[in-house]
């Protein structure tokens, strides 16, 4: 029971982290362009990963096949357009709304495994997945237009492709080392920012010193490098098999909850009344996506029967 405990405290502070992302990286790519900006973060939390392995799992390396790297690429590379797309998204849209636009991922994952996989979705996943996109609907047009902003939608291809990231790393992780394809698939998305950086942006800013310098970047840097991506996996690898997978599915489903905390604290960013109701929608169709049908019912009957004894 201990480590269930210290295990869920531990995937939640990866939560709030991940959620807190959202502001730090849209004040520093006011300095440092989206795909620079990414190019950089993904290098340094492959050379974090990459010592980390030499130290701790050197006997790894010997398990490096081609096989593992066209693997890892190809997870890289929804990777690269899911934080390429969330990125550029932050540039035109709040925080907070970005969060829980990404986190559609989650009810997105049961449609595209239908559609590419042929496995049937639960019926709470469909439901889960109806409601979150009321909730995206009224967040997103909660400022009285009727279309979207262009950072709304650039996000909600975010959340796309961290969808088919995930049905991809599904079919991978179970075939090669974690750790591996990882470390693989960060070093990939930083090669495919640094091409796309120089193609569209002065990537010239990833190397400028009075650019790194600022606060805001190199304080986004390290924390996304450093604590969002690497130690961020390491935690969850090492703790996830002491908890269940609903409970980490409902951990998981803070993100957005942190992101918009976190706006709103340090941001100063508020949310339409629509906006709100568009977030608990989000959010409940998350939570109800991932949770099984027969656990819900469970709790249900318990309080039904706690209530009428």
């Amino acid at each position: 029971m201990k480590k269930r405990w210290i295990a869920d405290i531990s995937l939640l502070a990866v939560t709030f982290v991940w959620g807190a992302t959202f502001v730090v990286v849209q004040n520093a790519i006011s300095f440092l362009e989206p795909l620079s900006f990414n190019a950089v973060r993904f290098s340094l939390a492959g050379v974090f990963l990459l010592l980390w392995l030499a130290i701790f799992h050197r006997s790894l390396f010997r398990h490096y096949t081609w096989p593992l790297i066209r693997s890892g690429i190809w997870m890289g590379l929804w990777l690269f357009s899911g934080y390429a797309f969330q990125t550029i998204g932050l540039l035109y849209t709040t925080s907070s709304k970005a969060g829980f636009i990404t986190g559609l991922s989650v009810v997105l994952v049961p449609l595209f495994s239908f559609l590419f996989l042929k496995q049937r979705p639960s019926l709470n996943a469909g439901i889960g997945a109806v409601i979150a996109a009321v909730g995206l609907y009224l967040l997103t047009i909660g400022d009285g237009k009727m279309v979207p902003n262009r950072g709304d939608v650039f996000v909600f291809f975010c959340a796309v492709s961290f969808a088919m990231h995930i049905i991809v790393t599904g079919k991978y992780s179970s075939r090669y080392s974690t750790l591996l394809l990882t470390m693989t698939q960060i070093f990939a998305v930083a090669v495919m920012c640094a091409i796309f950086a120089f193609l569209f942006e002065d990537a010239t800013q990833m190397w400028n010193i009075a650019v790194l310098r600022k606060q805001e970047v190199w304080s986004a840097l390290l924390i996304t490098s450093l604590f969002a991506t690497t130690a961020a996996f390491l935690i969850q690898t090492n703790f996830q098999k002491y908890t269940t997978a609903a409970r980490v599915a409902l951990i998981f489903a803070m993100e957005p909850v942190f992101a918009a905390l976190t706006a709103y604290i340090w941001a100063g960013e508020r949310l339409t009344a629509s906006g709100v109701i568009g977030c608990i929608g989000i959010l409940g169709g998350m939570i109800l996506a991932e949770l099984p049908l027969t656990w819900i019912l469970g709790k249900w009957w318990r309080t039904k029967r706690h209530f009428t004894s």
